[in-house]
């Protein structure tokens, strides 16, 4: 379980994330020597080095997938199509319910407390909030990944996994919008009508991006954003 945690230690452009996934594996796969012949286990861990790439928060879930096929005698070519199926889903999940929910979430939540006068103890509220997520999905992942093997699927069609990405966007936006409006209230600069004209804007642009959100990506809505912000300084 440890290694998982330095599964980026060796991010290489040709194996992404595969020599860290075969480092994590390793451990597990040592039940494969047997008799002295530990060709078996030297292939496997072989096998489990080359390229991978995914979110390295939900990577656990392909290692445990990946050795208990290895444990079960699956063919290796069989193997390689599991890994291969898993880089996509396993890399767009963790992007929605991470770095586009999780994180930003906490990170306001760090805000808000900041703006209430925590000090450091905002700091504390985020690392501990966003890693209590960050080990749990770790650890769910290989006990999910070993439990399943090659029917790992349906770990990703878990109601638990599907409901916090159904919720974790709308509570990251609001979150946002409430650290917006108190960091600006908190800064002395900005006075009580400067906070409302803010507030204001944050709930416009929201439904603005809410009415153009199936008509554009999200490159397109930071390019618009990013003209808006030039045009105001050019102007100003």
């Amino acid at each position: 379980m440890a290694r998982l945690f330095t599964i980026q230690a060796a991010f290489t452009y040709e194996r992404m994330l595969g020599i860290g996934f075969g480092f994590a594996a390793e451990p597990m796969l040592r039940g494969l020597r047997r008799d002295g012949d530990g060709s078996a286990f030297r292939r496997a861990v072989a096998r489990q080095s080359r390229f991978f790439n995914a979110h390295p928060y939900f990577a656990s879930l392909a290692v445990g997938a990946a050795v208990r096929a290895e444990l079960d005698g699956v063919p290796p070519e069989k193997i390689e199509r599991l890994r291969s199926a898993l880089v996509g889903p396993l890399g767009s999940l963790g992007d929605r319910l991470i770095w586009a929910g999780w994180l930003p979430a906490c990170a306001a939540i760090g805000l808000v407390l900041v703006a209430l006068s925590a000090g450091l103890w905002a700091v504390v509220a985020f690392l501990v909030l966003y890693n209590a997520m960050h080990v749990w999905l770790r650890v769910w992942g290989l006990k999910a990944g070993f439990r399943s093997g090659t029917s790992v699927a349906g770990a990703l069609a878990a109601p638990g996994l599907q409901r916090a990405l159904e919720i974790v966007a709308p509570i990251a936006a609001f979150v946002v919008g409430g650290a917006l409006v108190s960091v600006l209230a908190w800064i002395p600069v900005y006075r009580r009508w400067e906070t409302l004209a803010g507030a204001a804007a944050a709930l416009l642009f929201a439904g603005a991006v809410r009415a153009i959100q199936p008509r554009a990506t999200g490159m397109v809505v930071a390019g618009g954003v990013l003209a808006v912000v030039l045009a105001v300084g050019v102007l100003w």
